[in-house]
């Protein structure tokens, strides 16, 4: 199965297992489905070229967690970029709103 349509028949079948391993693993089927689409196009580029794997499912699983690695780490960097930027945007706490209260104890967690 090192052809075209050989790697494509593989691929329908090894996606559905795929994507249940990743959804088990990360809990976000969005993501998953995401990531598991990278990394089925990254197989039909390479496979027809390179040949199959002898473990085409764990090759899967394996770009596939790598990808989703690497958003969880992009997400969770944006959100500490985005709290340290509202951090920045408080306003001074001579006068003590709700308003103003909320923003600096957030800005306060955010530093520890």
């Amino acid at each position: 199965m090192t052809g075209p349509i050989g790697v494509e028949e593989l691929l329908r079948e090894l996606a559905p297992q795929v994507l249940s391993i990743l959804v088990r693993r990360f809990g976000d089927f969005d993501a998953a489905e995401d990531v598991l689409q990278e990394a089925l196009v990254a197989a039909a580029v390479s496979w027809p070229q390179d040949g199959v794997p002898d473990n085409p499912r764990g090759w899967l699983i394996h770009t596939a967690a790598n990808r989703m690695t690497d958003l969880l780490r992009s997400d969770s960097a944006r959100k500490r970029r985005e709290q340290l930027a509202a951090c920045v945007t408080c306003p001074p706490t001579g006068r003590r709103t709700a308003t103003t209260r909320c923003c600096c104890c957030s800005c306060a967690a955010t530093r520890r």
